[in-house]
C-alpha cells in the first residue's frame, strides 16, 4: 500500500471552533477529508492528484465557513484493489478520525467503501463511483453520488445515440462492476427501443490490445460500438479504432465514460468524431472557466484543465462542509440530510438537487470531439451536441429499489 500522506490546511485563526460548532460536534476540532482513488494507474490523469488539489482548493474557498472551523484534506491510493481500499478507509474509521472519504473511482473499491461506511459517522461522498447500486439496492445514508452513474451513463447514452439513427449497437465492454453496469443499463434501453445488440467482448482492466475485439465490432457491421470501459483501456480502445478506420468505414464510435484528460492524451487526430457524454466541461461558461483556470494554475496541475471527475471532488467537498458548517456537526447522521435539503444552482454543474436517495441532479451533455482544424486553443475539444435536463439524465427515484425511498 502506497504510504498515505497529509495536508493540513489551516483556514482558522485559531485552533478552536466557534460557539456554533462546538469540540463535541466538530469531532477533534478538525473536518477531516480523505480522497481515495488511482494514484498511479489508469484514472490517474481523470483523478490522481488532480483530485487531492480538487479537494484543497475546495477547502480553500470553504474558508472556515465563517465560524473558524479546520479542516485537513489527506489522500491514498486505492491501486484499483477493494482489498486496498478498504483497508486505506478502515484505518481512516478507526485510527485516522477521517470524516469524509470523497472520489473512489472504480466501481468495486466504491462499493466497498460504501459498506463499510453504512452507519458509521463517517460520510461516502462517491463523486467518482459510477455504479448505479449506490442509489439503488445497495443505497446508504451515508452516501452522497454525484457527477455520473451506470444508468446515466448508459440510458442517457444510448438514447442520445438512437435518437441520432444508431439503432445497431455492439460493446466492447470492461469486465468487472463498471463495464458490465453500463452494457446492461445500455442494452436495456436499447432493446427497448426497437434497436438490437449484435455482439458484446469482454475485455479485462488494463487491456493494451484491442486489435481482436475491434475486428469482431467491426466484423459485426453495427452503426454503434459503444466503448463500456474507462481511463487507459478507452483511450488505448479508441486510438487503435482510428488506426483501423472504423469511424471512416461508417460505424459511430461512442464512449459511455470519457473525460477531456482522455482527449488530451490520445489527441484531437485519433479522438475526432468521438461521441462521449459528460457531465461538465470546463469551456462551458464564466464560471466552469474560472474554476478552471484556478486548477490548472494548482501546483503539479501544469495548465491542465480538470474532468468532470475532479470538478465533482471540489463540488462534493465544498457542499459537504457547508453542510458541516450549517449543522455544526461533522458526523454522517446530520451531514447528510443537510445536503440533501440544497437545492439550486450549481457553479460546475448548473441546476442541482440532492434527492433522498443520495442522488445528484443536474444536466448531462452529450459531445462530439472536434477535428484538429476546428480547436482553437488548448483544450478547446468538444463541440456540444445536445443537452440532457437533470430529469431526463438519471434514472426516476421511484425506480431505484433504494429503501431510504418513502
Amino acid at each position: 500500500m502506497k504510504q498515505i500522506r497529509t495536508c493540513a490546511l489551516a483556514l482558522a485563526a485559531s485552533l478552536g471552533v466557534s460557539a456554533g460548532a462546538s469540540a463535541g460536534e466538530i469531532s477533534d476540532n478538525v473536518v477531516r477529508v480523505g480522497v481515495l482513488n488511482d494514484i498511479s494507474g489508469i484514472f490517474q490523469d481523470t483523478n490522481g492528484m488532480g483530485s487531492v488539489e480538487a479537494a484543497r482548493m475546495a477547502a480553500e474557498d470553504f474558508n472556515g465557513g465563517g465560524k473558524g472551523i479546520k479542516v485537513e484534506i489527506v489522500y491514498a491510493d486505492h491501486q484499483n484493489k477493494a482489498d486496498v481500499g478498504s483497508a486505506i478507509t478502515r484505518k481512516w474509521l478507526d485510527v485516522d478520525k477521517v470524516d469524509a472519504v470523497v472520489d473512489v473511482p472504480n466501481s468495486a473499491v466504491g462499493l466497498t467503501v460504501n459498506e463499510l461506511l453504512r452507519n458509521s459517522r463517517m460520510t461516502f461522498l462517491a463523486s467518482s463511483t459510477a455504479s448505479s447500486d449506490l442509489t439503488g439496492k445497495a443505497c446508504s445514508p451515508n452516501t452522497i453520488q454525484w457527477v455520473n452513474d451506470a444508468w446515466a451513463t448508459g440510458n442517457t447514452t444510448a438514447a442520445a445515440m438512437m435518437g441520432r439513427g444508431g439503432k445497431d449497437w455492439y460493446f466492447i465492454t470492461v469486465n468487472y462492476a463498471l463495464g458490465q453496469g453500463i452494457e446492461a443499463e445500455a442494452t436495456n434501453y436499447i432493446e427497448k427501443h426497437g434497436g438490437k445488440v449484435l455482439g458484446s467482448a469482454k475485455h479485462p482492466l488494463g487491456t493494451t490490445d484491442f486489435a481482436s475485439f475491434l475486428l469482431q465490432a467491426q466484423g459485426s457491421k453495427a452503426k454503434v460500438i459503444g466503448l463500456a470501459n474507462a481511463g487507459g483501456d478507452t483511450i488505448n480502445a479508441v486510438k487503435q479504432a482510428s488506426e483501423f478506420g472504423i469511424q471512416q468505414g461508417g460505424q459511430s464510435l461512442v464512449a459511455f465514460l470519457l473525460f477531456i484528460n482522455d482527449i488530451h492524451g490520445m489527441g484531437l487526430k485519433a479522438a475526432q468524431g468521438l461521441q462521449l457524454l459528460e457531465a461538465f466541461y470546463w469551456d462551458m461558461n464564466d464560471d466552469t472557466r474560472a474554476f478552471a483556470k484556478r486548477f490548472a494554475a494548482r501546483p503539479g496541475m501544469n495548465g491542465k484543465m480538470p474532468s468532470g471527475n475532479q470538478a465533482g471532488v471540489y463540488a462534493s467537498t465544498l457542499a459537504y462542509l457547508n453542510a458541516v458548517a450549517a449543522t455544526g456537526s461533522d458526523d454522517a447522521k446530520d451531514v447528510v440530510p443537510q445536503m440533501k435539503t440544497v437545492k439550486g444552482k450549481d457553479k460546475l454543474f448548473g441546476d442541482t438537487m440532492i434527492r433522498a436517495d443520495g442522488r445528484v441532479v443536474h444536466p448531462m451533455y452529450l459531445f462530439e470531439v472536434k477535428k484538429p482544424e476546428e480547436s482553437r486553443y488548448p483544450y478547446d475539444y468538444y463541440r456540444l451536441v445536445s443537452t440532457i435536463p437533470a430529469e431526463q439524465a438519471f434514472r426516476p427515484i421511484a425506480e431505484g429499489g433504494c429503501a431510504l425511498v418513502k
